[in-house]
Protein backbone atom coordinates (compact mmCIF):
# COMPACT_ATOMS: atom_id res chain seq x y z
CA UNK A 1 0.00 0.00 0.00
CA UNK A 2 3.52 2.44 0.47
CA UNK A 3 4.68 1.57 -2.35
CA UNK A 4 7.98 0.23 -0.97
CA UNK A 5 7.83 -3.46 -3.14
CA UNK A 6 11.06 -1.98 -5.26
CA UNK A 7 12.95 -1.24 -2.65
CA UNK A 8 12.16 -4.24 -0.70
CA UNK A 9 13.21 -6.12 -3.84
CA UNK A 10 16.25 -3.97 -4.90
CA UNK A 11 17.52 -4.02 -0.77
CA UNK A 12 15.79 -6.84 0.80
CA UNK A 13 18.43 -6.23 4.00
CA UNK A 14 17.24 -2.37 4.60
CA UNK A 15 13.33 -3.06 4.44
CA UNK A 16 11.43 -4.48 7.22
CA UNK A 17 7.82 -4.62 7.41
CA UNK A 18 6.46 -4.32 11.21
CA UNK A 19 3.13 -4.78 9.97
CA UNK A 20 -0.08 -3.70 11.68
CA UNK A 21 2.80 -1.94 14.81
CA UNK A 22 3.20 1.35 13.79
CA UNK A 23 4.25 2.08 17.24
CA UNK A 24 7.07 -0.37 17.25
CA UNK A 25 7.89 0.98 13.73
CA UNK A 26 8.46 4.68 14.99
CA UNK A 27 10.30 3.03 18.43
CA UNK A 28 12.69 0.91 16.32
CA UNK A 29 13.36 4.32 13.86
CA UNK A 30 14.40 6.14 16.74
CA UNK A 31 16.87 3.40 17.30
CA UNK A 32 18.17 2.69 14.54
CA UNK A 33 18.84 6.91 14.37
CA UNK A 34 20.69 6.47 17.63
CA UNK A 35 22.93 3.93 16.04
CA UNK A 36 23.88 6.17 12.94
CA UNK A 37 21.28 5.14 10.37
CA UNK A 38 18.48 7.12 8.89
CA UNK A 39 15.29 5.41 9.03
CA UNK A 40 12.34 5.99 6.45
CA UNK A 41 8.94 5.12 8.00
CA UNK A 42 6.43 4.79 5.19
CA UNK A 43 3.16 4.62 6.99
CA UNK A 44 -0.70 5.60 6.34
CA UNK A 45 -1.29 9.41 8.15
CA UNK A 46 -4.41 7.50 10.34
CA UNK A 47 -2.12 5.07 11.35
CA UNK A 48 0.86 7.40 12.47
CA UNK A 49 -1.76 8.75 14.76
CA UNK A 50 -1.34 5.41 17.03
CA UNK A 51 2.18 6.00 17.52
CA UNK A 52 2.10 9.89 18.81
CA UNK A 53 3.63 9.09 22.19
CA UNK A 54 6.73 7.37 20.27
CA UNK A 55 7.09 10.18 18.31
CA UNK A 56 7.56 12.61 21.26
CA UNK A 57 9.76 10.02 23.86
CA UNK A 58 11.54 7.92 21.31
CA UNK A 59 12.05 10.27 18.67
CA UNK A 60 11.56 14.24 19.63
CA UNK A 61 13.13 13.87 22.95
CA UNK A 62 16.48 12.86 21.86
CA UNK A 63 16.25 14.96 18.52
CA UNK A 64 16.90 12.01 16.65
CA UNK A 65 16.91 11.98 12.59
CA UNK A 66 14.17 9.87 10.99
CA UNK A 67 11.82 10.83 8.21
CA UNK A 68 7.95 9.57 8.00
CA UNK A 69 7.06 9.39 4.73
CA UNK A 70 3.23 10.06 5.51
CA UNK A 71 0.85 8.76 3.12
CA UNK A 72 -2.74 9.42 2.47
CA UNK A 73 -2.85 12.83 3.78
CA UNK A 74 -5.86 14.82 3.46
CA UNK A 75 -9.30 12.65 1.76
CA UNK A 76 -8.77 9.65 0.51
CA UNK A 77 -11.91 8.83 -0.76
CA UNK A 78 -14.23 5.27 -0.43
CA UNK A 79 -12.07 4.06 2.51
CA UNK A 80 -14.19 6.38 4.50
CA UNK A 81 -13.52 8.06 8.07
CA UNK A 82 -10.87 5.29 9.53
CA UNK A 83 -8.60 6.22 6.83
CA UNK A 84 -8.49 9.84 5.95
CA UNK A 85 -5.69 11.99 7.10
CA UNK A 86 -6.84 14.71 8.29
CA UNK A 87 -5.54 14.96 11.92
CA UNK A 88 -1.53 14.69 10.94
CA UNK A 89 -1.44 18.34 10.57
CA UNK A 90 -2.42 19.23 14.06
CA UNK A 91 -0.77 16.43 15.69
CA UNK A 92 2.91 16.68 13.85
CA UNK A 93 3.26 20.39 14.69
CA UNK A 94 2.44 20.07 18.17
CA UNK A 95 5.90 17.64 18.31
CA UNK A 96 8.70 19.78 19.32
CA UNK A 97 11.63 19.75 16.63
CA UNK A 98 8.99 18.29 14.42
CA UNK A 99 9.52 19.56 10.85
CA UNK A 100 6.01 19.29 8.24
CA UNK A 101 6.86 19.35 4.90
CA UNK A 102 3.95 19.22 2.03
CA UNK A 103 5.09 18.62 -1.19
CA UNK A 104 2.66 19.49 -4.19
CA UNK A 105 3.60 17.06 -7.02
CA UNK A 106 5.73 14.24 -7.59
CA UNK A 107 8.43 16.43 -8.71
CA UNK A 108 8.23 17.88 -5.62
CA UNK A 109 7.74 14.71 -2.77
CA UNK A 110 10.64 13.65 -4.30
CA UNK A 111 12.80 17.10 -4.19
CA UNK A 112 11.38 16.85 -0.27
CA UNK A 113 12.73 13.48 0.70
CA UNK A 114 15.95 14.01 -0.52
CA UNK A 115 15.93 17.29 1.43
CA UNK A 116 14.69 15.80 4.74
CA UNK A 117 16.93 12.46 4.49
CA UNK A 118 19.81 14.80 3.36
CA UNK A 119 19.75 18.56 4.52
CA UNK A 120 17.26 18.52 8.02
CA UNK A 121 18.53 17.33 11.23
CA UNK A 122 16.24 16.18 13.88
CA UNK A 123 12.50 14.62 13.24
CA UNK A 124 11.23 15.33 9.45
CA UNK A 125 7.59 14.46 8.00
CA UNK A 126 6.66 14.52 4.07
CA UNK A 127 2.86 14.71 4.02
CA UNK A 128 1.67 13.09 0.63
CA UNK A 129 -2.03 12.13 -0.68
CA UNK A 130 -3.12 9.64 -2.06
CA UNK A 131 -3.20 9.17 -5.83
CA UNK A 132 -1.86 11.25 -8.57
CA UNK A 133 -1.16 14.96 -8.93
CA UNK A 134 -2.60 17.46 -11.01
CA UNK A 135 -2.24 21.16 -12.65
CA UNK A 136 0.85 21.91 -10.54
CA UNK A 137 3.76 20.25 -11.25
CA UNK A 138 6.86 22.79 -10.22
CA UNK A 139 9.26 22.52 -7.34
CA UNK A 140 8.82 24.85 -4.14
CA UNK A 141 10.89 23.08 -1.16
CA UNK A 142 10.77 26.51 0.92
CA UNK A 143 8.83 26.97 3.15
CA UNK A 144 6.78 29.74 1.11
CA UNK A 145 6.37 30.69 -2.53
CA UNK A 146 4.19 33.07 -4.10
CA UNK A 147 2.70 30.94 -7.38
CA UNK A 148 0.71 33.63 -8.28
CA UNK A 149 0.51 37.73 -7.81
CA UNK A 150 -2.47 39.62 -6.96
CA UNK A 151 -3.75 42.79 -5.06
CA UNK A 152 -7.44 41.79 -3.81
CA UNK A 153 -7.30 38.76 -1.87
CA UNK A 154 -4.69 36.07 -0.29
CA UNK A 155 -5.39 32.35 -0.97
CA UNK A 156 -2.96 30.14 1.11
CA UNK A 157 -2.75 26.57 0.71
CA UNK A 158 -0.37 23.37 0.96
CA UNK A 159 -0.35 20.09 -0.92
CA UNK A 160 -2.54 19.42 -3.22
CA UNK A 161 -5.09 22.12 -2.22
CA UNK A 162 -3.01 24.47 -4.74
CA UNK A 163 -4.77 22.70 -7.99
CA UNK A 164 -7.70 23.63 -6.51
CA UNK A 165 -6.80 26.65 -5.34
CA UNK A 166 -5.41 27.65 -9.00
CA UNK A 167 -8.40 26.95 -10.32
CA UNK A 168 -10.30 28.69 -8.17
CA UNK A 169 -8.71 31.92 -8.74
CA UNK A 170 -9.08 31.83 -12.56
CA UNK A 171 -12.94 31.55 -11.67
CA UNK A 172 -12.17 34.59 -9.36
CA UNK A 173 -10.31 36.56 -12.32
CA UNK A 174 -13.73 36.26 -14.46
CA UNK A 175 -15.22 38.31 -11.75
CA UNK A 176 -12.42 40.72 -11.89
CA UNK A 177 -10.96 39.53 -8.34
CA UNK A 178 -7.18 39.61 -8.27
CA UNK A 179 -6.10 36.65 -6.10
CA UNK A 180 -2.53 35.96 -4.81
CA UNK A 181 -1.50 32.71 -4.02
CA UNK A 182 0.83 31.41 -1.55
CA UNK A 183 2.03 27.91 -1.56
CA UNK A 184 3.36 26.81 2.00
CA UNK A 185 5.96 23.70 1.28
CA UNK A 186 6.43 23.82 4.70
CA UNK A 187 3.97 24.22 7.79
CA UNK A 188 6.25 23.68 10.46
CA UNK A 189 8.73 25.28 10.87
CA UNK A 190 7.64 28.37 9.06
CA UNK A 191 7.41 32.28 10.13
CA UNK A 192 5.08 33.01 7.60
CA UNK A 193 6.61 36.00 6.23
CA UNK A 194 5.37 36.21 3.28
CA UNK A 195 1.99 35.39 4.29
CA UNK A 196 1.85 38.34 6.25
CA UNK A 197 2.97 40.82 3.61
CA UNK A 198 0.64 39.59 1.41
CA UNK A 199 -2.45 39.75 3.75
CA UNK A 200 -0.58 43.25 4.54
CA UNK A 201 -1.15 43.89 0.80
CA UNK A 202 -4.34 42.18 0.33
CA UNK A 203 -6.25 42.86 3.26
CA UNK A 204 -8.01 39.52 3.14
CA UNK A 205 -6.39 36.12 4.19
CA UNK A 206 -8.49 33.07 2.90
CA UNK A 207 -6.33 29.65 4.15
CA UNK A 208 -7.60 26.30 2.54
CA UNK A 209 -6.71 23.38 4.23
CA UNK A 210 -7.98 19.40 3.81
CA UNK A 211 -7.63 19.13 7.68
CA UNK A 212 -9.51 19.58 10.77
CA UNK A 213 -9.40 22.88 12.17
CA UNK A 214 -8.30 22.46 15.33
CA UNK A 215 -4.49 22.93 15.04
CA UNK A 216 -4.55 23.80 11.39
CA UNK A 217 -1.99 25.68 9.71
CA UNK A 218 -4.24 28.43 9.38
CA UNK A 219 -4.82 28.85 12.97
CA UNK A 220 -0.61 29.28 13.60
CA UNK A 221 -0.76 32.00 10.91
CA UNK A 222 -3.22 34.00 12.69
CA UNK A 223 -1.58 33.90 15.50
CA UNK A 224 1.69 34.68 13.88
CA UNK A 225 0.12 37.60 13.09
CA UNK A 226 -1.13 39.00 16.25
CA UNK A 227 2.36 38.25 17.42
CA UNK A 228 3.78 40.57 14.50
CA UNK A 229 0.82 43.13 14.75
CA UNK A 230 -0.53 42.11 11.32
CA UNK A 231 -4.30 43.40 11.58
CA UNK A 232 -6.37 41.02 9.14
CA UNK A 233 -9.11 42.78 7.92
CA UNK A 234 -11.15 39.72 6.74
CA UNK A 235 -10.07 36.22 7.73
CA UNK A 236 -11.25 32.62 6.50
CA UNK A 237 -10.31 29.55 7.59
CA UNK A 238 -12.07 26.99 4.69
CA UNK A 239 -10.78 23.48 5.95
CA UNK A 240 -13.14 20.51 7.77
CA UNK A 241 -13.88 22.15 10.62
CA UNK A 242 -14.71 19.86 13.41
CA UNK A 243 -15.81 16.70 11.87
CA UNK A 244 -15.59 13.14 10.34
CA UNK A 245 -15.54 13.18 6.60
CA UNK A 246 -17.62 10.49 5.26
CA UNK A 247 -16.90 7.81 2.32
CA UNK A 248 -17.20 9.53 -1.26
CA UNK A 249 -14.95 9.81 -4.02
CA UNK A 250 -11.94 13.00 -3.08
CA UNK A 251 -13.98 14.84 -5.77
CA UNK A 252 -17.46 14.83 -3.99
CA UNK A 253 -15.78 14.53 -0.74
CA UNK A 254 -14.11 18.26 -1.83
CA UNK A 255 -17.00 19.61 -2.98
CA UNK A 256 -19.34 18.27 -0.18
CA UNK A 257 -16.70 19.62 2.79
CA UNK A 258 -16.71 23.31 0.05
CA UNK A 259 -13.08 22.86 -0.29
CA UNK A 260 -12.74 21.95 -3.57
CA UNK A 261 -12.62 25.44 -6.37
CA UNK A 262 -16.31 26.67 -6.34
CA UNK A 263 -16.59 26.36 -2.83
CA UNK A 264 -12.98 28.55 -2.61
CA UNK A 265 -14.54 30.61 -5.71
CA UNK A 266 -17.39 31.06 -3.56
CA UNK A 267 -16.03 32.17 0.22
CA UNK A 268 -13.66 34.17 -1.64
CA UNK A 269 -16.51 36.07 -3.40
CA UNK A 270 -18.38 36.61 -0.31
CA UNK A 271 -14.44 37.72 1.55
CA UNK A 272 -14.59 40.80 -1.57
CA UNK A 273 -18.34 41.51 -1.03
CA UNK A 274 -19.81 40.14 -3.72
CA UNK A 275 -23.29 37.71 -4.23
CA UNK A 276 -22.73 34.20 -5.78
CA UNK A 277 -26.39 33.30 -5.03
CA UNK A 278 -28.14 31.80 -7.40
CA UNK A 279 -25.05 31.25 -9.86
Amino acid sequence: GTGTECFATKYPERFFDIGIAEGHAVAMAGGMSKQGLIPVFAVYSSFLQRSYDMLIHDIALQNLHAIFAVDRCGLVGNDGETHHGVFDVSYLCSVPGMTVLCPACFAELYAMLGYAIRDINGPVAVRYPRGGEGEYTDIHVEPESVIKQGEDITLVCYGTMINEVLAASRLLEMEGISAEIIKLGCVKPNDFSLCMESTTKTGKLLVVEEVVAAGCAGEHIIAVASKVGVILQKVKLLNLEDSFVTHGSVKELLHYCGIDSDGIFNCAMAMCGKNTEGE
